[in-house]
């Protein structure tokens, strides 16, 4: 993705931003802007409430959904209430997020600081000479893959043009007086009188400029205006929060399943409580899906949470199978750090419903393909907690139980059986999309390594080239190519022609969980060794 600022506009960006500021007016606190909430704007090609444009906007530019101004903390409405319609002062709030320190250096900014204010960034130079740089390198191939510091450059210069769009009323679209959907204008008397209200500190003049915008939602065609009931369940859920409750709830179970010590009401209540998280998450996707009108399933957010909650759907199955405990044990930590992963990193993991790329228009092959794959990462997620359990259990100096490595087996099974249905069904999908089965691409290279990988260990475990401690092990390392798979591809890599998930983010944490996986492993593959030497009879 390019940014939108042509080299050497950032600095006439600037002083069109001192002329739109020059009139200051009032702190909007004198009015409060909630009734914007519910307000219907048309942007990136979907109508969305103005609470939901708020929250991703914020995100974009800041990476949280709250800042502060002349110190008072807003959250998105507000401040983006106050940068649309009142934006004098916030060309100097520290507002735009830099992560990248070596961009920080490069462009001469605080290092000890990660946002900064529009004013501070349009005014470096050697950020506007990277940006230069970066256009050379776009105009002459399109498709180019950016260096790591142009890369945050451009991402750095795509805020500031959201910046930009908000404050000069064109970031997105209303629904105009004569019916149409259009940009912001000052002559409309709708935005006139929302401007007037802040400028006079008069509510009630900012109610009727609300008024007025929901009178046009009411008398325009149906065909035209945005649906009320997907506005309605859009802001429900943007203020349920149901992914974050539900892993409040996970947790809640993994605590009461862990200091039961095996009562019945104590396995009770975790059924209660990972069943309320389940039902949390069927909410949410519920949700979703009437709102996008499709699986949710199409970036990385949705199918982090996905797999959170087919781990803990599997391990209730498995567990009204076989009453054992290490199903829902090993789930929970699985659900509960994916929903927070999800919950936290929203610059990360962009939570946005937009509009779907061609290739994943048909939802058939959609809900089919995608749903099996991420399923089978949950079934192998939750074969990793179960098998963390028993090589805990080794580390500790207790030895598994034979149904433990049982279970592990069974989870296993699962897993495989729904990856190898999952890439059959891709490569069906890619031949109706794309003319092929199989070209090679790394999103489909790596889902076969991990499939050949996980097949390995099974059929390794039938023929009895290892037991059920090497069972355990192998489990943990394989599913290291399902984070190759299912995250280093997309992030990583970032090539090929599944582009309609790629992100960046998260490298040193995904790195840091693998180290730290391989660390366990060796951990419980000397603490195995130690104990069977202690017992080995002397020659």
């Amino acid at each position: 993705m390019g940014f939108h600022l042509h080299p050497g506009s950032i600095r006439c960006a600037c002083t069109a931003l001192a002329l739109l500021l020059i009139a200051a007016a009032p702190s909007l606190a004198a009015v409060d802007p909630v009734g914007l909430a519910p307000f219907p704007v048309l942007e990136n090609g979907r109508k969305k409430p103005f609470l939901v444009f708020a929250d991703e906007a914020m995100v974009k530019m800041s990476g949280r959904t709250s800042c502060e101004k002349d110190g008072e903390t807003l959250t998105s409405v507000p401040a983006v209430a106050s940068l649309w319609l009142d934006p004098a002062g916030w060309e100097n709030v520290p507002l735009i997020v830099v992560t990248d320190k070596h961009l920080r250096a490069a462009a001469g900014l605080d290092p000890t600081r990660k946002r900064f204010s529009y004013v501070e960034l349009a005014a470096s130079e050697r950020l506007r000479s990277l940006l230069v740089e970066a256009s050379a390198v776009r105009n002459k191939s399109p498709n180019a893959k950016f260096p790591p510091l142009l890369k945050s450059a451009s991402d750095a210069a795509m805020r500031m043009a959201l910046f930009e769009g908000i404050v000069g009323d064109h970031a997105f679209a209303i629904l105009g007086h004569g019916g149409t959907w259009g940009p912001v204008a000052d002559a409309d008397p709708a935005v006139a009188s929302l401007r007037s209200g802040i400028a006079s500190a008069n509510q009630a003049a900012f109610d009727e400029g609300l008024r007025m915008l929901a009178n046009r939602q009411v008398s325009t065609s149906p065909d035209v205006r945005a649906d009320p009931r997907r506005i309605a369940a859009e802001v429900f859920y943007q203020r349920l929060h149901p992914f974050r409750l539900a892993w409040i709830f996970y947790l809640a179970a993994g605590v009461a399943l862990a200091v039961s010590a095996g009562a019945r009401t104590g396995y009770a209540l975790t059924w209660v409580l990972a069943l309320g998280g389940a039902v949390l998450q069927i909410a949410g996707f519920a949700c979703r899906i009437f709102v996008s009108g499709r699986a949710p399933v199409t970036n990385m957010y949705e199918s982090v949470v996905w797999v959170a909650f087919g781990t803990v759907l599997l391990a209730l199955i498995f567990e009204a199978i076989y009453r054992c405990r290490y199903f829902l044990l090993g789930a929970a930590p699985v659900a509960v750090v994916s929903l927070i992963l999800a919950d936290t990193q929203p610059a990360i993991l962009d939570r946005s419903i937009n509009p779907l790329v061609p290739v994943l228009a048909d939802n058939f092959w959609l809900t089919t393909h995608v749903l099996t794959i991420t399923l089978s990462y949950a079934a192998f997620a939750l074969a990793l907690g179960v098998a963390h359990i028993a090589l805990g259990k080794i580390i500790a100096g207790a030895k598994p139980s034979k149904p433990l490595y049982s279970y592990l087996y069974r989870s296993l099974q699962a897993g495989v059986l729904l990856l190898a249905v999952g890439t059959i069904l891709g490569g069906v999908w890619a031949n109706y999309s794309w003319g092929r089965f199989w070209d090679w691409d790394p999103k489909e290279t790596w889902a076969l390594i991990a499939l050949l990988g996980y097949l390995f260990l099974l059929h390794g475990r039938i023929a009895g080239k290892w037991g059920d401690f090497g069972l355990a092990v192998g489990t943990v390392l394989a599913f290291q190519s399902v984070i190759m798979a299912w995250y280093g591809v997309n992030f990583v890599l970032g090539v090929g022609l599944h582009s309609y998930g790629f992100g960046t983010g998260g490298l040193p944490a995904a790195t840091a969980f693998i180290l730290a996986e391989i660390a366990f492993v060796t951990c419980a593959i000397i603490r195995k060794n130690s104990a069977a030497q202690a017992v080995r009879p002397p020659a």
